[in-house]
């Protein structure tokens, strides 16, 4: 019953803000939804108490049969590709939860969306059926539009209609997919079982792995399927974009590694050279059109179409080292990104702007905002894969891993890597140095910028804390997760070489 709880705790949460009696004040929802989040941050860090990082199949196994009759049947379980993915999914919702100061419209709504949220994704990342598993994928679609559509910015119909639509484009692929599965495999068994060699033509394999990478690749987003997530992060809020960045992405690799390489290993080993390509013009496009963003939010956008693309990559690779810097790479962008959005959030509030071609000065320590500064220049240090800090650990992991099967690939990466530099200098130059000023023109003596309470930087803060110690003490993540991927790439491995014998 404890990975149900991780179910229940955030469900039986929205249908208890919603039917709270009476009309009651912002802060309240606020309070009732992080108390909720806490205690399932809590029991998301209980599960390490009977978690054994050393065995690499599923743990704490917990099904029974819901719908025989399709293959539907109630499984979850635990490994180490979901359990990081899942303490991750705790804080960062907690994160937004706290980052959620400001609203007046609905917070009733609001907040029991944000809970079912948090809740969709638990059960996604812990499913072992996939016809389950698509119904939490599916689930969160709805609140995290309406999250966009009612509380985003000025131009929020057209971000959320996009991102609504094309994600659900994402939903067909994947479900397609699973049904195609079965129906040439003559099975309703819709258990995560990979397709062993022969069982499928490899044409057919190819279709259907084929519409999964897309499915996903929309999720993550890689390019060129990456258009609707610089539009959602410029009209969703600062908590939204927490929760997109930091959590809902990352479905979509979790969905590369489970069910791309996990099902299709032979089909997978055939195509990886391509999808090496595909991931080294994605980090690439990703890098340029960051350097191009004068709005600092979509600047952070594009670089996580950037950076995402570095999972494809070790996932082509499929070596162990390169598959234990994926889901590192997942966890350090979840927590970089937090940081950048949190950060970029309280500029905004701040100054009213977000446009780095009039913002200046801002790390002024008399009248601006020297800690949000701070934090962002760790950020960005951190995303730039700067040693001692989790986002090299992440880059060196995956770089290694793979430049020996795809070197030219990973060389054209490492070069995005580079340009991660490039662009977040610009953006920390350009809107955190030089002489204080809010606008083109400004007034030479500008006003001073109204002090942020340390309380509302702290989650900034210990998620800085968290990529310094993750950066210095890898092993806490690595240890954690090692014997599933080593094992993911050696089924990998064992098909394909099953598939050519």
């Amino acid at each position: 019953m404890l990975l149900t709880l991780l179910l229940l705790i955030p469900f039986l949460g929205s249908l208890l803000i919603t039917l709270l009696p009476g009309d009651r004040s912002s802060d309240f929802y606020r309070r009732v939804c992080v108390v909720v989040l806490s205690v399932q941050c809590l029991a998301s860090v209980g599960l390490l108490v009977p978690f054994d990082a050393s065995e690499a199949g599923l743990q704490l196994v917990e099904t029974f049969a819901w719908l025989p009759s399709i293959g539907l049947d109630y499984a979850l379980a635990v490994d180490g590709l979901s359990m990081p993915l899942v303490l991750m999914n705790g804080v960062l919702c907690l994160v937004s939860a706290l980052a959620s100061r400001q609203v007046e419209n609905r917070p009733r709504i609001y907040f029991a969306l944000l809970l079912v949220i948090s809740g969709a994704v638990n059960g996604a990342f812990l499913a072992q059926n996939l016809l389950l598993f698509f119904i939490f994928y599916e689930l969160e679609l709805i609140p995290l539009w309406m999250l966009i559509a009612v509380w985003g910015g000025g131009n929020r119909a057209y971000a959320s209609t996009k991102f609504l639509i094309v994600t659900a484009v994402s939903g067909m692929l994947i479900l397609g997919a699973f049904l195609g599965m079965a129906l040439l495999t003559g099975s309703v068994d819709f258990g995560l079982n990979p397709i062993v060699p022969g069982a499928l033509p490899m044409a057919t394999q190819l279709v259907l792995m084929g519409a999964l990478l897309i499915g996903f690749g929309i999720k993550i987003p890689l390019f060129p399927f990456h258009t609707w997530l610089p539009d959602a992060h410029t009209e969703a809020s600062t908590p939204v974009s927490v929760l997109l960045a930091g959590v809902l992405l990352k479905l979509g690799t979790y969905g590369l590694l489970r069910f791309c390489l996990g099902l299709f290993p032979e089909a997978w080993h055939l195509a990886a050279p391509w999808l090496a390509g595909w991931a080294a013009v994605s980090v690439l496009y990703g890098s340029l059109a960051a350097i191009a963003q004068t709005d600092m939010k979509r600047m952070v956008a594009y670089s996580s179409v950037g950076h995402m693309g570095y999972v494809l990559l070790a996932a082509a690779a499929a070596t162990p080292l390169g598959l234990i810097g994926a889901l590192f790479q997942m966890v350090s962008h979840g927590l970089i990104s937090a940081i950048l959005f949190l950060v970029v959030g309280v500029v905004y509030e701040r100054t009213g702007t977000r446009d780095l071609t009039v913002l200046r000065g801002l790390l002024n320590p008399q009248r601006g905002l020297p800690l949000s500064g701070t934090l962002m220049i760790i950020g960005v240090m951190a995303s730039a894969g700067i040693p001692g800090m989790a986002g090299f650990i992440s880059e060196f992991l995956i770089f290694r891993g793979s430049l020996q099967a795809f070197p030219l690939a990973t060389l054209l990466s490492m070069v995005g890597s580079g340009l991660t530099a490039v662009y977040f200098l610009l953006l920390v130059n350009r809107a955190f140095f030089g002489r204080l000023a809010i606008a083109s023109g400004a007034d030479p003596n500008p006003k001073v910028l109204l002090p942020v309470p340390l309380g509302q930087q702290m989650p900034a803060i210990l998620l800085s804390l968290s990529i310094l110690v993750l950066g210095l003490a890898p092993h806490l993540l690595v240890g954690l997760s090692e014997a599933a991927t080593t094992g993911l790439s050696q089924i990998a491995v064992t098909q394909f070489s099953g598939g050519l014998s």
